[in-house]
């Protein structure tokens, strides 16, 4: 899960390593894509480029309340063409979600890094993936032809680890 039953990251799956983590990963990329709901809220993050999926608009737009990030509607503009109006044509892109998010890029992949903080439950949460929690994590992953490396440990105390989900060379 990566939110309670309302939609929220509740502070119970907050850690500090996480956030690092995190943090330092977007700081080293050059585009950073989510829905609405998504946002870093971080001191970097009104400085990084983002594309921001709605369904409000038809054309690709600035958003009017965050100049570095563009509106777009995937019905309406490829992510190509979003990437070109944003002014980025090269480097990495972090997909930071929601669940429908997450699986438009699923097949684009070449690393998908999964958090996990196994002593916290958030019945009725919201998923990571759509298909989440009918099949877990690890399944959807797989499915789609990526397979995990080494995890890393990101709090001890907590067993918060994060892995490395790579795309198999065919």
């Amino acid at each position: 899960m990566l939110a309670d039953a309302g939609r929220v990251m509740p502070d119970s799956l907050k850690f500090e390593g996480d956030k690092l983590f995190f943090e330092q990963a977007l700081d080293g990329a050059a585009l950073i894509v989510h829905g609405r709901h998504s946002h870093e809220q971080q001191p970097n993050s009104p400085k990084r480029k983002r594309l921001i999926l709605t369904r409000k608009i038809k054309a690709l737009t600035v958003d009017p309340e965050m100049p570095n990030a563009t509106l777009w509607n995937p019905q309406h503009a490829s992510f190509e063409e979003a990437c070109a109006f944003a002014d980025v044509a090269a480097g990495r892109v972090a997909i930071i979600g929601g669940p429908v998010v997450f699986d438009m890029f699923m097949d684009r992949y070449d690393t998908f890094w999964l958090s996990e903080a196994p002593h916290v439950t958030l019945p009725g949460g919201e998923g990571c993936f759509v298909d989440v929690p009918r099949r877990t994590p690890h399944e959807v992953l797989a499915s789609h032809g990526m397979a995990p490396g080494k995890p890393y440990m990101l709090d001890a105390a907590h067993d918060v680890t994060v892995t490395p989900w790579r795309r198999q060379a065919l």
